[in-house]
């Protein structure tokens, strides 16, 4: 049997295979982030079959002042469950799992999507997107972002979802946090990596509390800025040994304040595949490696080689929705 093939057990979860589609962001949803038949229509096409093992919906605004983007999916109020229901329902129907990505965007967020400035660790313009600088957070602030991430996850779980994602990556709040060029704060919150993740450990704590035991918690990690003077992976090694005392189940690998791309551009598959392996031998969970992977074989080698636990695939099936049926039945490297 070969190793994308294989299931694996995560926390409570038994995940049939190790394929992923990670989150990636469609722009589909209404106005006001309630899913809509697009959505719907959108995930029951790239799940028909069953053939991936997990899917994580793209990532999804806590509060309006966390608003990434227009026409993104909200999980900030109570009204959104019903239609997220149906999203999970579609997915399962369709054999795979799913989990939903939560987020706070912080300074990334622009005025012309939140109608306020953004806000974040300290009043530094963001590096790669910001346009204004950010309001400084004060601890009463923080902790009702942390409230607003919890509500987030219970409603999550109120729809049906296998899981949460907390989005730590890509330049947003969390990410902002965990990287010195956003964090110039000389309290709790800032210096240490310890200070850094701060943060983070209150949402794990906080969401863990309302979702239970059971239910899985992933987090995406920015686990490099490849920026002078940004996080780097020795940073990450102390956060993601962290992050899994605190109850974590799974760290998914990503960029910081590069986002989802190596800076300089490479053609390499799995190029944040030096990141998930270092990571992979401090931690016991699973780890979950994404990046320009759009070959079959390609994850086979990855998994092989000991990179990652799981493969996520995101444009090549956002490209091809029969990607992982042709993957699984040979056109591509892998037999039944």
């Amino acid at each position: 049997m070969t190793f994308l093939l294989k299931s694996l057990q995560v926390g409570s979860l038994q995940l049939k295979n190790r394929l992923v589609m990670p989150p990636m962001a469609t722009s589909k949803a209404d106005a006001d982030g309630k899913v809509n038949q697009a959505n719907l229509d959108y995930y029951a096409e790239k799940t028909k079959g069953g053939y991936l093992a997990l899917v994580i919906i793209e990532h999804s605004f806590i509060s309006l002042q966390g608003k990434a983007s227009q026409f993104q999916l909200s999980v900030a109020e109570d009204e959104v469950v019903p239609n997220l229901k149906k999203l999970a329902e579609v997915i399962h129907q369709n054999g795979s799992k799913c989990v939903m990505q939560i987020n706070h965007a912080g300074s990334a967020a622009t005025k012309e999507v939140t109608g306020t400035i953004g806000v974040g660790p300290s009043a530094v313009l963001h590096p790669r997107s910001g346009s204004d600088i950010p309001h400084e957070l004060e601890r009463a602030e923080i902790e009702q972002i942390v409230l607003d991430f919890q509500k987030a996850a219970k409603r999550v779980k109120e729809a049906g979802f296998d899981g949460v994602e907390i989005h730590a990556a890509h330049g947003y709040l969390l990410n902002q946090f965990y990287s010195p060029l956003c964090n110039r704060r000389t309290d709790e919150f800032g210096g240490t990596v310890q200070n850094r993740i701060r943060f983070h450990l209150m949402v794990i704590a906080a969401v863990r509390q309302v979702v239970g035991e059971d239910f899985l918690i992933l987090l995406r990690l920015g686990a490099a800025d490849y920026k002078g003077g940004g996080a780097t992976i020795e940073d990450s090694l102390i956060a993601a040994r962290e992050f899994e005392k605190a109850g974590v189940d799974l760290l998914d690998i990503s960029g910081g304040l590069c986002g989802y791309q190596i800076p300089g551009g490479t053609n390499e598959q799995g190029f944040f595949a030096p990141l998930s392996e270092a990571i992979k031998q401090v931690v016991t969970i699973p780890i979950l490696l994404t990046g320009g992977i759009t070959e079959a074989d390609a994850a086979e080698q990855l998994l092989a080689a000991g990179k990652a636990d799981f493969i996520g695939v995101g444009r090549a099936i956002l490209r091809d929705s029969d990607w992982a049926k042709r993957a699984f039945q040979g056109d591509g490297g892998i037999g039944t």
